[in-house]
């Protein structure tokens, strides 16, 4: 592993899938995304087309900069995430964009980079 620093004001790839924008950064082996999801977001309908799963299937573990939102799980738990909080979000859950503010999170993972990305 080698000393690496990188910045979002030019991240390696972006995304633009519908209600959302992302930008990803990859450091070492990590891939980090500043995601923005637009009032009216959800992974369900937004998402669920490009990933061709009942679910998300990602370990997401972040940080909220702004907004709200909604996280339900398969296993019926649920919690809404807000401003200053940090999350870990196991695979098979739905999550929505709560009220009229845009939601932003920095999330980390070794498959961050998969997330909104058409399987091939």
């Amino acid at each position: 592993m080698k000393l690496e620093a990188k910045n979002f004001s030019s991240p390696d790839e972006k995304r633009e899938p519908p209600g959302m924008k992302g930008e990803l950064v990859h450091v070492g082996e990590q891939t980090v995304a500043h995601g923005k999801m637009e009032p009216g977001w959800r992974w369900s309908t937004n998402i669920k087309p490009i990933a061709g799963t009942d679910s998300c299937q990602f370990l997401h573990t972040g940080y909220v900069i702004a907004g709200s939102m909604h996280v339900k799980h398969e296993d019926g738990t649920e919690v809404e995430l807000k401003a200053g909080d940090v999350y870990v979000i196991p695979p098979g859950h739905d999550a929505w964009v709560v009220g009229d503010t845009a939601y932003e999170s920095i999330d980390w993972g070794p498959r961050a980079d998969q997330f909104a990305k058409k399987s091939e």
